[in-house]
Formats: C-alpha cells, sequence, structure tokens
C-alpha cells in the first residue's frame, strides 16, 4: 500500500474510533450522537457569522498543522509545536508592545518576524540533540512544551502583570503592530490568509523542489539519502527551524490578531492539535488545509450545539480532546508498534 493510502487508513481510523470512544459520553448527556455530530459540523455553516468565526478558528492550526506536517514529512517527529507557539506569542507581545510610533506595514512584520523567530529559536536544541547525540526527539519537543508554558506564566505573574488591573496579561501591543481585519463587522484577520499563503507555498516545495525531495527522501529513509549524497543531519535541522518558525508564526497571529496581548489562555492546545490535523491531513498541505478548517468548524459547533441541544458545551471539548488522544495514540502505535514480550520457556538456552 502507498504511503497516502497508509495514512488515509490512518486518518479513517481515527475518526472511526474518536466516534465510538465520543459516544456514550454523548449518551449520558441525554443526546443522541448523531444528531450532536450533526449539530457540531453543520450548524456553523448555515449562517456568514458561523462561517466566518470557523474561518477565525482554523487560523492557528493552519500554522500549527503546516508545522507538524512538514516536520513529520522529514521523518522529524515535532511534538513541540505546542510551545514553540507560546514562545512565539511571547516575542510578539514583546515586541509588538513597543511598536509604538512605527508605521503599521513595518511595526507588525517585525512583531510576527520576532514571533517566527523565537519559535525557530526553541526548536532549535531538540533538533541538534538529535543529529549529534541521537536522543528522540518525541521526548524533547515534547518535554520542552511545559517548560514554555511556565515561561509564559511565569511573565505575566511576575514582570509583565498588569500594574492597574493585576490581571495576569502583558500590556496590550501598539496598534501598527495589529492584524488588519479582511472581513468588515468580523474578527477574521490577514492571519487566516497568511496561513493559507504558507500551505500553498510549503506544499510548493515539498512536491515541486530539490530540497522538498531531498527533506521527502530523508523522511522516508535517512540511510538511502546518507547514501544519495544528502546531507541528512542538515535537511532535519532546518526541516526544524522551519517548522517552529511556522508553529511560533501561529502564536505571534493569536497576539497580534485576537488577543492583542499575552493571556494565559492564548493556546487551547493549538500546538497538540495541531498533530491531528497534519496526520488526519495525510501530511498534505491541501489536507491541513481541510483538517483545519474542519476542526475549526467543530470548535464553533460545540458552542451551538449546548444552546440547540440543551448540553454542555464541554462535550464538544470532549470530542476534540479525544480527537486528539486517539491521533496521538495512533501515531505512537504507528512509529513504534505493540511488541509483545514472549514469556520466558522453562529449560530454554539463555
Amino acid at each position: 500500500m502507498s504511503n497516502w493510502g497508509r495514512r488515509l487508513r490512518l486518518g479513517t481510523g481515527v475518526v472511526a474510533i474518536t466516534f465510538l470512544v465520543t459516544v456514550p459520553f454523548l449518551l449520558l448527556a441525554g443526546v443522541n450522537p448523531f444528531a450532536a455530530y450533526a449539530q457540531f459540523l453543520f450548524d456553523p455553516l448555515t449562517s456568514r457569522f458561523g462561517l466566518l468565526e470557523v474561518g477565525v478558528a482554523s487560523i492557528p492550526l493552519l500554522f500549527t498543522g503546516a508545522a507538524v506536517a512538514l516536520a513529520f514529512r522529514a521523518g522529524y517527529w515535532n511534538i513541540g509545536a505546542e510551545g514553540q507557539l507560546l514562545l512565539g506569542a511571547v516575542a510578539a507581545a514583546g515586541i509588538g508592545a513597543r511598536m509604538e510610533g512605527m508605521a503599521a506595514p513595518m511595526a507588525l512584520l517585525l512583531t510576527i518576524g520576532g514571533g517566527a523567530l523565537a519559535g525557530a529559536v526553541w526548536a532549535l536544541l531538540p533538533a541538534l540533540l538529535r543529529v549529534r547525540f541521537h536522543i528522540d526527539e518525541v521526548v524533547t519537543t515534547l518535554l520542552l512544551n511545559p517548560v514554555a508554558l511556565l515561561l509564559v506564566e511565569g511573565l505575566l505573574n511576575g514582570p509583565w502583570r498588569d500594574p492597574v488591573t493585576r490581571f495576569p496579561e502583558s500590556p496590550r501591543i501598539a496598534t501598527g503592530a495589529e492584524m488588519p481585519v479582511i472581513v468588515s463587522g468580523s474578527r477574521l484577520h490577514l492571519g487566516f490568509l497568511l496561513g493559507l499563503v504558507i500551505i500553498v507555498a510549503a506544499g510548493f516545495v515539498l512536491s515541486r523542489t530539490r530540497a522538498g525531495l531531498e527533506l521527502r527522501a530523508v523522511g522516508l529513509s535517512p540511510e538511502a539519502a546518507r547514501f544519495a549524497g544528502i546531507n541528512v543531519a542538515r535537511t532535519l535541522v532546518v526541516a526544524a527551524l522551519i517548522s517552529g518558525a511556522i508553529a511560533g508564526l501561529g502564536g505571534a497571529g493569536e497576539v497580534t490578531g485576537i488577543q492583542y496581548r499575552l493571556t494565559g489562555g492564548l493556546s487551547a492546545g493549538f500546538g497538540y492539535t495541531g498533530i491531528v490535523v497534519a496526520t488526519l491531513g495525510g501530511l498534505r498541505m491541501g489536507g491541513v488545509a481541510l483538517v483545519a478548517l474542519l476542526l475549526g468548524d467543530l470548535t464553533v459547533g460545540a458552542s451551538s450545539a449546548g444552546r440547540a441541544l440543551g448540553i454542555p458545551s464541554q462535550a464538544g471539548d470532549i470530542v476534540q480532546a479525544a480527537v486528539l488522544l486517539v491521533t496521538v495514540a495512533v501515531v505512537a502505535v504507528n512509529r513504534y508498534g505493540l511488541r509483545r514480550r514472549r514469556p520466558a520457556t522453562v529449560g530454554a538456552e539463555p
């Protein structure tokens, strides 16, 4: 079976398992699971407001999904997009608050550029540990996520705490550093178009350029790529840095387009959900865009389902969490397999 066929089967399996896992919770909430999923998926598509909110909800997933998919195509298992996104948000909040008086285009470029750079820097150490000491990046990238969260909490409860309200939030960024809204009367901002541009550019690079061919070759078989003269270590580091930069842009987009400051609840696990987006999208950039929009639809639908069906809005959170956990479990099994240790036979030779 081709790689695409295996990934499609993987995505289908994740969807089926998620539905089966969440059925008991929906039944306990006293709602028909099929009616709930219909409300989750279709209600946001029936109004202009709902469609625009789907776009807003999908923006951070476009970035983290693209970041994870690119790294995975190189055989670099970046589970740290959450931390990279948070560092991008930290950098954007710090730079954006100091852009008063600067012209809007330059202020915004410097702010989101700083976010991308911070995400790449946060991704550098695990990449170097992988290529120099063969330390599994699944572990190192994952462990850096809570470190990034602690850094955010430390800043918000320390030097960046609002001195007037005492709320744990950073100073508001300059007006010139804010993402412009692209649809009047909505929250849909330029980050949506930027995310789509990055997905198109990444898809082009992966499928139509020599660098993309080398990256995919390393992901398929590092030994064969090395035999063909490809610098595997350099390719992995570059893939990790670009992946981190894209995730950092996602964090910068949340600061410059939605929150306008750093807050403790800036990320609802967007980096982890990016793993779901990349996996269900078959590690293809077109699939990433579709799945990001689908999960954005689910996010918006979860809130409307609470009103329409009389169930807690947390039911949608349960569905999303189940998608994440099932996807991570399936990815882990797909990579490491399930090995059953055979019991020792009495009298067998050592």
